[in-house]
């Protein structure tokens, strides 16, 4: 019973996956050589999920089930609108994040759907953000001087609305009310007023939670694969061939983060009944690649990556900045030794079963007779038996059975039966 629970809780859990909707919040995704004067693509992910419960029903309910509105499209710079989005992402970088990187060309992939069900409609946005960024390296390496890189641009924020063209119709994008204004009149002017409206008002693009996290904080992984003599041999590109590679990595709970949790919002409305409102989505994530070996350090009060083509001699350490390789190297080697003692005690135990010559240790199953242990009655005999030894040895331990069964039958006791006559005075006596 406990294993079918156990599996009935599992395939309940894989079905429920598959219903959830992936609600990342901003994730970027950013790689880098490490060169100078080259113009290198970011792409930021804003993904959030808006969930309008209404249990209890109701006529905005009624108009929201079976409904099912999707817009899809993408955007680039011949678009004026996608213009002056670049120019506002470059104000917030100069005058906001303090960086002196500079965003030469963007990209907008826009996919949201609105899904009306029986007990709650659901509004899934996303925006792919892809930005050509330049001048984000302050200084090359040369000689015995690190190479730094500026990453106080990480945590892009626009506010308010973005209003892009697509064949001749005007999307407003940023702010999520937006699209249910086209999508649900009913709950749009349900939401007017409401606190609800204030949460529908929170713009998409922001990933400011990247910025939130320290680079000191962020997960480290050095990979010098590039360089091996080997790599050309395991399809390794020319491109990434010869290169050393760091990354790091946010947006898992680790000691370094701490907890990530989902980012949620809520709020009630009234109108012929009560609806509950809120908005989710995940902790952020990003992902950077450096070619080179990567270093987190801070330069007057502003994050930078310093780099250089090779690790440091000596560096032996992982991901938490001081674990050494000769332990890891050392739990590798008592595992391959594990391995190894445990293929040399089957081995010799195999090979000592073949010295007996191979005889099956125990009772040898030709030496069994079988014997009934029922009895019948009536002509009706059940199917029941066990196994016994063909020799004597075994009669010390024979059934019970092996006699044959006899039912006892008792006779019944006989019955006094009572005098029908009357009975004389006690001490009557003939004359």
């Amino acid at each position: 019973m406990f294993r079918v629970a156990i599996l009935t809780v599992s395939l309940a859990a894989i079905m429920l996956t598959g219903l959830i909707t992936p609600v990342d919040a901003a994730q970027m995704t950013f790689r880098t050589f490490s060169q100078s004067g080259v113009s290198e693509d970011v792409e930021i992910k804003f993904q959030r999920s808006v969930i309008l419960n209404y249990d209890d029903g109701g006529q905005l309910a009624d108009q929201l089930r079976g409904l099912k509105v999707t817009k899809t499209f993408s955007a680039d710079s011949s678009d004026p609108g996608v213009n002056e989005l670049r120019d506002r992402i470059n104000y917030f970088l100069k005058n906001t994040a303090n960086s002196d990187a500079a965003v030469t060309d963007v990209k907008i992939d826009y996919d949201t759907t609105l899904t009306g069900r029986g007990l709650n409609t659901s509004i899934d946005y996303k925006i792919i953000l892809t930005l050509s960024i330049t001048n984000h390296i302050i200084r090359d390496f040369s000689g015995s001087s690190a190479g730094l890189i500026d990453m106080d641009w990480r945590g892009v924020v626009v506010d308010g609305p973005v209003v892009v063209d697509i064949r001749g119709v005007e999307n407003e994008i940023n702010l999520p009310i937006s699209f249910i204004a086209n999508a649900s009149p009913a709950l749009y002017s349900a939401v007017q007023g409401t606190d609800a409206e204030a949460i529908l008002n929170t713009p998409l693009m922001d990933a400011s939670g990247i910025k939130a996290q320290p680079l000191g904080n962020w997960h480290f992984l050095f990979d010098p694969t590039g360089i091996n003599v080997d790599a050309s041999q395991f399809g390794m590109s020319e491109e990434l061939a010869g290169l050393v590679w760091s990354s790091y990595t946010m947006g898992e709970s680790s000691l370094r983060e701490g907890i990530q949790t989902e980012k949620e919002q809520a709020a009630t409305f009234t109108t012929d009944t009560t609806y509950d409102l809120r908005t989710i989505e995940s902790a952020d994530a990003a992902n950077v690649f450096v070619a080179g070996f990567a270093n987190v350090d801070v330069l007057s009060n502003s994050e930078v990556f310093g780099f250089s083509p090779t690790a440091p001699e000596g560096f032996a350490t992982t991901s938490t900045g001081g674990f050494p390789m000769m332990i890891i190297y050392g739990m590798a080697g008592m595992a391959a030794f594990a391995g190894i003692a445990v293929f040399i005690i089957s081995e010799k135990k195999r090979k000592g079963e073949i010295k007996q010559g191979g005889i099956q240790t125990g009772i040898d199953p030709s030496q069994l007779v079988g014997a009934d242990t029922s009895t019948g009655a009536g002509g009706y005999k059940t199917n029941r038996g066990e196994a016994h030894l063909k020799s004597d040895e075994y009669s010390q331990h024979r059934s019970v059975y092996d006699n044959p069964q006899v039912e006892e039958k008792t006779a019944p006791a006989e019955e006094k039966k009572e005098s029908t006559k009357g009975s004389m005075p006690k001490g009557w006596k003939p004359e």
